[in-house]
């Protein structure tokens, strides 16, 4: 930090498993993905290549050693794996994994129907592979699943050897935890939280008004994911108490 400032809430050091964010890169390029890091290094722990844009991201290998010359891991977007599953092209993807040298991967059902204990069983597969982080909930928005579903899929997906799970938003921030107007569901959220330790939960949150949300309810090391790469470190003011939002939040 530049300077010194009393009551700024304590954030654990990197590498950390509380108070994770994770950005999401959409197409960036190496020079791009250079400069993002100069600027945000320290304050992003993992990177996610956008549902199947590392599909047609230039140079990928080159751009996936430059996040982990800087301590940070990359994974593919779940929307890949869908994409793979669907083909029946699960061993494809798995060998995908290792040409990349990938650390993580993410599981995830948001694009087509998959059997749950076919959705553990591939958990598990991967889990003697990489770390894996499962996405629970859909991207359609007429499909609303009730809070005692999402609780029983994230207990089953954690059960299996997920690291932790993922709450669905898109990246938009309209869908699952969220209604379409980007209003978190509440009542969903603290219901979740009864059952699952905040800790092995990522919020999906892209929208400023979601990210207080969160952190006005679970402190500023709340997880958080999908983080636009230009909102970094506007996220890191909010959960410091730096930014008008979260201001009077961590003053004693």
């Amino acid at each position: 930090m530049n300077y010194a400032l009393k009551d700024i809430p304590e954030r654990p050091e990197k590498p950390r498993t509380l108070g994770f964010t994770m950005a999401m890169d959409k197409g960036m390029s190496l020079r791009e993905t250079e400069d993002f890091l100069e600027v945000n290094a320290e304050y992003t722990d993992i990177v996610k290549l956008g549902w199947g844009t590392s599909y047609l991201t230039p140079k990928l290998d080159q751009k996936i050693r430059i996040y982990e010359s800087a301590d940070i891991p990359v994974y593919f977007g779940g929307t890949l794996f869908e994409a793979f599953l669907v083909r029946n092209q699960l061993d494809d993807y798995r060998r995908l994994l290792d040409k990349y040298q990938l650390q993580y991967a993410e599981v995830s059902d948001g694009s087509i129907d998959l059997e749950h204990d076919r959705k553990c069983d591939i958990i598990r597969l991967l889990s003697e592979q990489v770390t894996v982080l499962s996405e629970v909930g859909s991207k359609d928005e007429e499909k609303i699943i009730p809070p005692y579903k999402w609780i029983q899929l994230m207990k089953k997906e954690l059960e299996a050897g997920a690291w932790k799970v993922i709450g669905e938003a898109r990246e938009s921030g309209n869908v699952g935890l969220f209604r379409a107007t980007g209003e978190v569901r509440s009542g969903l959220v603290e219901e979740i939280l009864t059952e699952i330790p905040f800790e092995k939960i990522i919020w999906e949150a892209p929208q400023k008004a979601q990210q207080v949300w969160f952190i006005k309810l679970l402190g500023a090391n709340v997880n958080l994911g999908n983080i636009a790469p230009q909102e970094i470190i506007a996220l890191e003011t909010i959960r410091l108490g730096l930014r008008g939002d979260t201001f009077a939040h961590f003053l004693k």
